[in-house]
């Protein structure tokens, strides 16, 4: 069987698997069983047990279900909300206040989360229902929650990162260190887009919210404060070199419960609550996982990475261009996957292409993390507008989320082209640190 049959089975198979509504995990794994028994027999599916063995006790991957279980706590407790009434009450007066009080929610929800989901149903919950009283734009509105919930991404701990450091063999220290000031920047970029358009248009924010009560220290300890010290005591630890991240992460889920005991918020219901929802998260994240790696693996013993390789690189064309390529399939790819399949199953082909042409895998990741902001928004299947969907009032369709969200795509595939024509932006940092 050449590697040319063995390529169009495996990608066309995936393909037309998940077309049937086969998960992507069983999709993968059940190909890679299959390739492996038709090319080398019965014994080599003994390659697929070795390649889950070695996921499922890779230290690292602990700080996923960690992360995941410290964003489920803070979900759950009141301290989101109370976030908001504070910034509520020093913006909230100013025009276009609520827009950026919920911006700077969705970038401390980002440095406490790393994920995405969870994000957008909070702001979604918390911060549509009072822009559409005070008659802002809706489409701006959208945009501005999906946009800003899917931070998760690029914000340390982002859950994309850890994975795609684990995939391929990078330090997730590093990535986070190279992720943070683009993380940053893009949040700023959006500042900047609202207000330029509330400035060029006062339209879009028409009403200014009623008198509130004064900003006090209560609104200070109950709402900011705790997220400030959780956020300090996380980073400080990673970026300090003081922990790993996977110790980091335990840090996390010990101070999320003990503010949340602080707050008198923390029951049984709660906590039970929080761990079915990280089980299932990460049942997900594992299987797919298990999956797209053993068919990585049977894959490149058949000499799939050598001839992706090859083929690639025998375009003749410049190096830039190769990885503008692989941008392009990344975002094609993500108009009908997840992120995790995604990365799984092109990760571990590209990056050896990518240090061959003399890039560094840390920068690419940041690249790739950017590309799954675009993919998160892009119709058909972009998350963040189903996850939005699923608590906005009915009248919001879903070809309304998608119509708001084309400002922010702009904003983010110009931060891509950043990243690509001036890498140092997301290399200093991690280089001085270094």
């Amino acid at each position: 069987m050449s590697i040319e049959l063995i390529s169009i089975i495996l990608v066309g198979g995936v393909f037309a698997l998940m077309a049937l509504g086969v998960p992507l995990a069983f999709a993968a794994g059940s190909l890679a069983v299959l390739v492996s028994y038709l090319k080398f027999g019965p014994a080599v599916i003994a390659l697929a047990h070795k390649t889950v063995y070695g996921l499922a006790t890779e230290y690292s991957l602990l700080s996923v279900p960690l992360f995941i279980l410290m964003a489920t706590l803070l979900e759950r407790s009141r301290l989101a909300q109370d976030l908001y009434d504070a910034l509520f009450k020093v913006f909230g007066h100013l025009k276009g206040g609520v827009a950026t009080v919920t911006l700077i929610i969705s970038v401390f929800m980002a440095a406490i989360s790393g994920i995405i989901g969870g994000e957008i149903v909070l702001l979604g919950l918390i911060a549509l229902p009072q822009m559409m009283r005070l008659q802002y734009d809706r489409k701006l509105s959208i945009g501005i929650i999906c946009a800003g919930g899917s931070l998760g991404t690029m914000v340390p701990p982002s859950i994309v990162l850890i994975i795609y450091g684990l995939t391929a063999d990078v330090s997730v220290q590093k990535l986070f260190l190279a992720s943070f000031i683009p993380g940053f920047a893009l949040a700023v970029a959006y500042f900047g887009y609202i207000y330029i358009r509330c400035t060029l248009n006062p339209a879009l924010t028409p009403k200014t919210p009623e008198k509130t009560e004064p900003f006090n220290r209560k609104d200070f300890v109950r709402g900011i404060l705790p997220l400030l010290v959780l956020i300090s005591v996380v980073f400080g630890c990673i970026y300090g070199g003081i922990t790993s991240i996977t110790e980091a992460a335990g840090i996390a889920v010990g101070m999320s419960l003990l503010i949340i005991a602080l707050r008198s918020e923390l029951n049984i219901t709660m906590l039970w609550q929080a761990l079915t929802r990280t089980l299932q998260s990460c049942g997900i994240i594992l299987w797919v996982t298990f999956g797209a790696a053993s068919l990585i693996a049977i894959y490149n013993l058949s000499g799939g990475q050598r001839f992706v390789t090859g083929m690639i690189t025998g375009l003749d064309i410049a190096p830039v261009v190769t990885i503008m390529l692989m941008m392009a399939i990344f975002i094609v790819l993500g108009l009908f996957m997840d992120w995790i399949g995604i990365l799984l199953l092109t990760i571990p082909i590209f990056v050896p292409i990518v240090t061959q042409l003399g890039y560094d895998p840390v920068w690419f990741g940041v690249l790739f993390s950017l590309t799954m902001q675009v993919a998160f928004l892009s119709p058909p299947f972009g998350p963040a507008a189903f996850y939005l969907k699923s608590v906005a009032p009915p009248e919001i369709t879903l070809q309304t989320i998608f119509a708001s969200l084309w400002p922010f795509m702009l904003i983010q595939i110009a931060f891509l082209a950043l990243m690509l024509t001036f890498p140092s932006i997301a290399l200093w940092l991690p280089e001085l640190l270094n």
